[in-house]
């Protein structure tokens, strides 16, 4: 399958890194709870020395001394994006069997370094578990960097998680290999404004209904549900909305409702306004914008683009003032397809360059 390669060999080479598992165990285990450990993200801590976690763009980070840096995860725990300094970063797996150590650096110059970790794929079939690193014998843990002090939070579909955007052929199929949430708008838009985020994403997921569910909708299998947990279709532990409170929420769902036709637009009209209110109360002083992405054309594209605005102008005459609407250029093939016709990697970063400059605006951040 032909795919985009974020990894040139050369130069990682060049710096002393490289990706494989790696056994036995040599150097000094640092536990998931070491307090240098900075996690980002909808993270579960029922188990301190497992913490677990399955939607995109949770971030664990870090900094170290010496020469070389293994990351431990649950096996089939899937991928990760990973950055050392300030080199390019590179796809690290976890798909293996046994795969549970994965090299992140060796034969770094001797001193002080710093890792970022970001899960890139939808985790909720593999239910991933970070267990910790290994540093060399001598090293030792440092203070992340500090995180910035802009925060968006993205809600969102198989658009937002970056589903297929490294295929290049639109007949492909979904696989975990060509998901790529680091690549995909909302990260891209974050670097773009030195901002952090917090996502909320599945493929297939609705408002009111999920893809190919019935006219009535699906009610235990939408965003209004899964919204509440801190792990999707896991209702151990509701999630705390204090631990991240956002300028600005991005919320870019109903392609899924709208996708067969098979939809009731007034149900859909009622979510979307249940789903605003919802975010309120959880998120009482944020800027809150309504997406419509890329996907969707025609009539469909109509019937969300107006139900939007109708569900903006009317919380804001109820007194909702920060409510806003943002639509994506619709792609039309011209910069490509990814798997089963989602955006491409060109499409994501026109959409990114698009939510940049509106956000930009929306927020003074210059």
């Amino acid at each position: 399958m032909k795919r985009i390669s974020l990894l040139i060999f050369a130069t990682l080479m060049s710096i002393g890194m490289q990706a494989s598992t790696t056994l036995p165990l040599t150097g000094k285990v640092v536990c998931p709870t070491d307090k240098h450990i900075q996690y980002v993200g909808r993270i579960c801590f029922d188990n301190p020395q497992r913490p677990r976690f399955t939607f995109p763009g949770v971030q664990i980070n870090a900094g170290f001394t010496g020469t070389s840096l293994k990351m431990i995860a649950k096996p089939k725990s899937g991928y990760f994006m990973a950055q050392i300094d300030e080199a390019a970063p590179f796809k690290v797996s976890f798909m293996g069997e046994r795969d549970s150590v994965v090299t992140l650096a060796t034969a770094l110059p001797k001193g002080e370094h710093t890792v970022r970790l970001m899960y890139i794929i939808e985790g909720y079939e593999l239910k991933p578990e970070f267990r910790g690193f290994i540093l060399d014998n001598d090293g030792m843990m440092l203070d992340a960097p500090a995180l910035p002090e802009r925060k968006i939070e993205f809600i969102g579909n198989s658009i937002t998680c970056g589903y297929g955007n490294e295929s290049i052929n639109r007949g492909d199929p979904f696989e975990y290999e060509t998901e790529n949430h680091y690549i995909g708008y909302a990260q891209q838009t974050c670097r773009n404004l030195d901002a952090v985020a917090y996502v909320t994403a599945r493929s297939g997921i609705g408002v009111y209904r999920s893809y190919g569910g019935p006219k009535t909708g699906t009610p235990e299998n939408v965003m209004t549900t899964e919204y509440e947990y801190t792990n999707l279709y896991d209702r151990s532990e509701r999630w705390d909305f204090s631990r991240f409170q956002p300028q600005v929420v991005c919320i870019n769902l109903g392609t899924n409702d709208l996708s067969t036709d098979n939809y009731d637009a007034k149900l859909l009209k009622q979510a979307y306004k249940k789903f605003l209110k919802q975010v309120r109360q959880h998120n009482p002083k944020a800027k809150i914008v309504y997406l419509c992405g890329t996907m969707l054309n025609g009539k469909e594209l109509d019937i969300a683009k107006q139900t939007l605005n109708e569900v903006v102008e009317e919380a804001k005459k109820d007194g909702d003032t920060e409510v806003y609407r943002f639509d994506f250029t619709p792609q039309n093939g011209d910069i490509g397809y990814g798997a089963d016709w989602h955006p491409s990697v060109w499409q994501h970063q026109k959409m990114a360059g698009e939510l940049t400059a509106y956000l930009r605006a929306l927020m003074h951040w210059f």
